[in-house]
């Protein structure tokens, strides 16, 4: 099993579609491991958008992160990285195909309603960043059986 962080962004929030998008990961077969709702703050923000820090629309990414609070999810399953990078779709929800969060829910590269881990080595640094080890439970759901062959879990 691997674990994966999405957090459902202030577009997500403010358009009220938690529920939803919430729903369409846990129809997939993603077991929810930990969910909270939190509000960043600036020291948050810099840590997990490092790499964009120094980038011109910097300043605009945090704002619009800090426009409400956000749910941060740990989501579990067998490669549970790729399958939810898979079901949120292109970054750009312009480009994003129909059927996929963002293609679904998103017109914008920047308000496109989740974040997601980009691979297992992130999904660990960001687990961390975003939830204590008390919070992210681990737990067999009964319906295991019936989404996976023995073989792959």
């Amino acid at each position: 099993m691997e674990t994966t962080l999405v957090l459902l962004k202030p577009s997500c929030v403010q358009r009220q579609l938690i529920g939803e998008i919430v729903n369409r990961f846990e129809r997939r077969g993603l077991r929810i491991a930990g969910m909270k709702m939190m509000q960043l703050d600036d020291a948050i923000l810099r840590e997990h958008y490092a790499h964009l820090v120094d980038r011109p629309f910097f300043p605009l990414l945090a704002k619009s992160m800090q426009a409400s609070p956000v749910v941060a999810m740990a989501l579990s399953g067998v490669e549970a990285v790729q399958v939810v990078r898979g079901m949120t779709g292109f970054t750009n929800g312009r480009m994003a195909d129909p059927g996929t969060i963002r293609g679904d829910y998103a017109m914008s590269n920047q308000q496109n309603i989740v974040h997601a881990s980009d691979s297992t080595e992130n999904a660990k640094v960001e687990l961390a960043r975003f939830f204590r080890p008390e919070e992210i439970f681990d737990y067999r759901s009964s319906v295991m059986d019936f989404l996976y062959a023995t073989n792959e879990v």
